[in-house]
């Protein structure tokens, strides 16, 4: 498919959203609560490293507990694909690094544009879908190759400006969700029949009802609730948690029983159980929620000595696995960034 982009005189901010993705919500659900969600378990091919762009974890054995990312590589999202891969997207300059789970060798497969890659996703075609944060957009590229298949101007942003930040991204059946986390939006891509669609059809969600836009980043990870019938919003500046349906973009908060979720970030639901990455208190808050998402109670938090500002998180049989993103450190070339690996905490 050829690049889809509109003319950046011409973004997609008018066109407000009135889809109804319920089906491809409680699919994405009832998948999550049988573990099918844990994409690429089946056993395929293992990613052969290559001298370009290759890392190679410390040599602990098979699925080692730190994979290594490249020098000066500034990751942010995940996402775990077919056998043992795992994509991660670069901050500085949108890069896409394809990392081998079982061995932790691998390589970049996508020269980025120059512009961030943040949030990632991929769908059963073995499609990468990536928020472009500050750029404003998303694109679509094929994981095996690292072709990009369609690409989308979802906020005009000026030079210099902080405009918009296309953050995370939750993939259902039938709609690619995204946050916008300087907007109080979401944006989706319609996948009626799994084909990507033209730019005039994409979505635009504005979030109404208890949300309330703070200085900062706001919105952030994305979810489905249990049940399928709506999406989970995290709030970094505020803290809170939101149900928001798809259809209008009312939001509710989620009753959490006093617990905040400060500095939340990348989500990851399993059934009823909803891990939030907490990125700068360098921990995981693990709740138990409602089917409907409406309350959640918080069971847990997971803590690693490997943690420094873990952003996102994916899983791969019973492993956890969150890329440091470091922000309290200064970036340069030389700079380590690295993978932890932590295990899915029993009961």
């Amino acid at each position: 498919m050829t690049l889809l982009s509109p003319p950046r005189s011409s973004p997609l901010a008018g066109r407000t959203g009135r889809r109804r993705p319920r089906q491809g919500l409680a699919r994405l659900a009832a998948r999550a609560a049988t573990g099918l969600t844990a994409t690429g378990l089946a056993a395929s091919a293992l990613l052969a490293p290559t001298s370009a762009g290759a890392a190679q974890a410390p040599g602990d054995g098979p699925f080692p507990q730190r994979v290594a990312l490249p020098d000066g590589f500034q990751p942010e999202g995940i996402a775990v694909g077919r056998g043992f891969a795992a994509y991660f997207g670069s901050r500085l300059d949108g890069d896409l690094y394809r990392a081998n789970l079982r061995t932790g060798t691998g390589r970049v497969i996508s020269q980025g544009p120059g512009t961030p890659s943040v949030g990632l996703k991929v769908d059963e075609q073995n499609r990468i879908f990536v928020s472009g944060g500050t750029a404003g957009d998303v694109r679509v590229v094929k994981a095996g190759s690292g072709e990009v298949l369609a690409g989308y101007q979802l906020v005009d942003v000026p030079a210099d400006s902080d405009a918009a930040f296309i953050n995370d991204v939750v993939l259902t059946d039938d709609t690619a969700w995204f946050t916008d986390s300087e907007n109080a939006q979401l944006f989706g891509l319609p996948l009626d029949g799994g084909d990507l669609p033209d730019a005039d059809e994409v979505v635009r969600l504005p979030l109404g009802g208890d949300w309330e836009q703070a200085e900062g980043l706001n919105a952030n990870g994305i979810t489905a609730t249990p049940d399928g019938k709506a999406l989970l919003v995290v709030n970094s500046a505020s803290g809170g948690l939101f149900r928001v349906d798809p259809a209008t973009g009312d939001a509710t908060q989620v009753n959490l029983g006093g617990a905040e979720l400060t500095n939340g970030d990348g989500m990851l639901l399993e059934g009823r159980r909803l891990y939030v990455v907490q990125n700068r208190l360098n921990q995981v808050a693990v709740l138990r929620v409602a089917a409907g998402g409406r309350n959640g109670t918080l069971q847990r938090t997971l803590t690693s000595g490997q943690f420094d500002v873990p952003t996102t998180i994916a899983r791969l049989g019973d492993r956890l696995y969150l890329p440091n993103a470091r922000f309290s450190t200064p970036p340069t070339p030389t700079t380590e960034y690295w993978v932890t690996r932590v295990a899915v905490p029993r009961g």
